[in-house]
Parts: structure tokens; C-alpha cells; sequence
């Protein structure tokens, strides 16, 4: 399962930072990183990851993450409710403590929840904390990196 875990954290990362238009090429990235994989088993991983192909300019059509696809910008982010409550996140092993404000842990749970990130097992929420149980294989980095898409300045809350 260690695999499986470090090759779909590799697809996130070449689907975020390159332009990539289709399944053959995706393959030849993954490949170039170490990660030999079949045509089947990528077109699983992309609808588990719920990758869509989105309109390029130059391309054509390219493959986007699901959150993505969605994602508003950074400075309409940072006003939005419950999201702006959270404070700090603190990691021990594969499991990390967010603190929020009070009343804000049950909201950014469920944002958390919904967004289905394949490196979030799950979460725990009480009123100003929150359990986060990360996926075995995944870094705290790559938590840390799939919740800053909708949590603006997370990586400077991390202790």
C-alpha cells in the first residue's frame, strides 16, 4: 500500500506543477520519477484522485485536481468562514492537531472531510481542536501542501 500512496502523492505533484495532456505522458513523467505503473492502473489512481481535464490555451485540454478545478483565489480565500479560524497545526507521526478559534473546529473539519484528499484519512473535531489522522506513506509535507489549496497560510502555522 506504500506504493500505491507514494504514486498517487507523485501524481498530485506533476499534475500541479506541469501542463500535462494526457495518460501516456502522465506515465512517462511517473516513470522519470521512479513510480512504472499501467495505463489501468493510472486511470484508477486519476478517478480516485478525481482528476478532470480542463481547457488550456496552448494545449488543448490538460489534466487538473478536482479542488483545483474550483479553487477560488487566495484573496477571496482568506475572508471565507470557518476557514479563517485556523490557527496552528502540529504533527506527531501520522496524526496532527489543528488548533482553531473557538467554534471553528466542526466547520473546518467538514470543509477538511469534503474536500476527500486522498493524504486525509479523517478527522476528529471538538470546538477549537482538530484531530487529523493522515494516510500511512503520506509526509507531513504532502498534508500540509494538499490543505494549503484551501487553507491560505497554512504552511506558516505548522509547529
Amino acid at each position: 500500500m506504500k506504493i500505491k500512496s507514494q504514486r498517487l502523492v507523485a501524481i498530485r505533484k506533476i499534475i500541479q506543477t506541469q501542463k500535462v495532456s494526457s495518460q501516456d505522458e502522465l506515465l512517462v513523467l511517473l516513470e522519470s520519477s521512479g513510480h512504472i505503473t499501467t495505463q489501468a492502473t493510472l486511470s484508477r489512481d486519476l478517478k480516485f484522485l478525481k482528476v478532470a481535464k480542463v481547457a488550456d490555451p496552448e494545449l488543448g485540454y490538460i489534466y487538473s485536481l478536482g479542488d483545483a478545478v474550483f479553487k477560488k483565489s487566495e484573496e477571496d480565500s482568506i475572508d471565507d468562514f470557518p476557514m479563517n479560524g485556523v490557527k496552528s497545526i502540529e504533527f506527531s507521526g501520522n496524526m496532527a492537531v489543528m488548533k482553531t478559534r473557538p467554534g471553528f473546529a466542526n466547520g473546518v473539519a467538514f470543509v477538511i472531510d469534503s474536500h476527500g484528499l486522498y493524504e486525509v484519512l479523517g478527522t476528529i473535531a471538538g470546538d477549537d481542536t482538530i484531530l487529523l489522522i493522515a494516510r500511512e506513506g503520506v509526509s507531513k509535507a504532502d498534508v500540509v501542501h494538499a490543505l494549503a489549496l484551501f487553507i491560505p497560510g497554512l504552511e506558516d502555522m505548522v509547529l
